[in-house]
């Protein structure tokens, strides 16, 4: 199974868009036609890469846009930008999603007290490579960190990619700190201060901050993937979310919708242009003593 993207409107601009199609050719949406599973027996997800490792435009799948491309997050007006808080330069991994997934805002989860983002669950993937805007990779589940962002939980899965050399290692959440050393402290510090600089609040954390291993994180992921069935058979409020989808059968979603309609919304979009400069500004560091 292999995805392909088709950018459309001007790169770095407000009419930028990602559209995924699969392997026939066919649109298909990264939040609800890409399996989650890309292998259940061996527990491999697949995770879409919206941020590629060290970057800063604030990409995301546009949750509520039909058939949810990548778009990038905007703020007042403005296209949004990580800020870089001292040692890191941009995203600390390559930041993505795990499709068919739903942190539901209706549900207080027993161990953050907190409700769901209303997002797809995202992860942060360790390996060597860079990865690509828009790629779908495969991935081994290591662990999870429960950050509470603003008052809403957002789990934040740590993975490698499969085919990553160092993926034979990796196998639970001790691995990391075993074979890369710090890394999972200067997670949790990227995690709870890279909003700082826009004006908010340090992030804060659940379990004091430290991570859970490989089988709690599993069974997260399949419990927003029960949430986001619910979603898509209208079993629960969608609220905002868009859920056209063209592979979920008809028998299990009422939001199915034909090549044709599919075809015609990307159609809505512009065609690729010339990329827009990204500010000089976005390099900018800043510093912060560590409370």
């Amino acid at each position: 199974m292999s995805f392909t993207v088709e950018e459309r409107g001007n790169p770095n601009t407000l009419s930028y868009r990602l559209f995924f199609k699969n392997s026939d050719g066919k649109y298909v949406s990264p939040f609800h036609d890409i399996p989650m599973y890309a292998d259940e027996s061996q527990n491999i997800f697949h995770v879409v890469v919206e941020v590629p490792r060290w970057t800063n435009s604030k990409m995301e799948i546009a949750t509520k846009d039909p058939l949810n491309p990548i778009k990038q997050d905007v703020k007042k007006g403005d296209l949004r930008y990580v800020a870089n808080v001292f040692p890191h330069k941009g995203y600390i991994g390559n930041y993505g999603a795990i499709p068919q997934t739903w942190e539901d805002p209706g549900h207080k989860d027993g161990d953050t007290g907190c409700c769901g983002d209303n997002d797809p669950i995202d992860v942060c993937e360790i390996g060597t490579k860079v990865c690509s805007r828009g790629e779908v990779i495969k991935v081994k589940v290591l662990g999870v960190l429960a950050m509470i962002d603003e008052g809403e939980t957002d789990w934040k899965v740590m993975a490698i990619n499969v085919e990553d050399p160092e993926a034979k290692d990796l196998n639970d959440i001790s691995d990391i700190q075993r074979l890369k050393p710090g890394y999972l402290e200067a997670t949790v510090d990227w995690f709870r201060r890279y909003k700082v600089p826009d004006g908010k609040p340090e992030n804060q954390f659940a379990f004091n901050g430290a991570f859970k291993d490989k089988d709690f994180a599993i069974e997260t992921i399949k419990s927003t993937h029960g949430f986001w069935k619910a979603l898509i058979s209208e079993k629960t409020n969608a609220g905002g979310l868009n859920c056209k989808n063209t592979c979920v059968s008809a028998g299990d979603s009422p939001f199915c919708c034909s090549t044709d309609e599919a075809k015609a919304v990307v159609g809505r979009t512009s065609p690729c242009g010339t990329e827009d400069h990204i500010p000089c500004s976005v390099d900018k560091w800043f510093y912060y003593e560590k409370k």
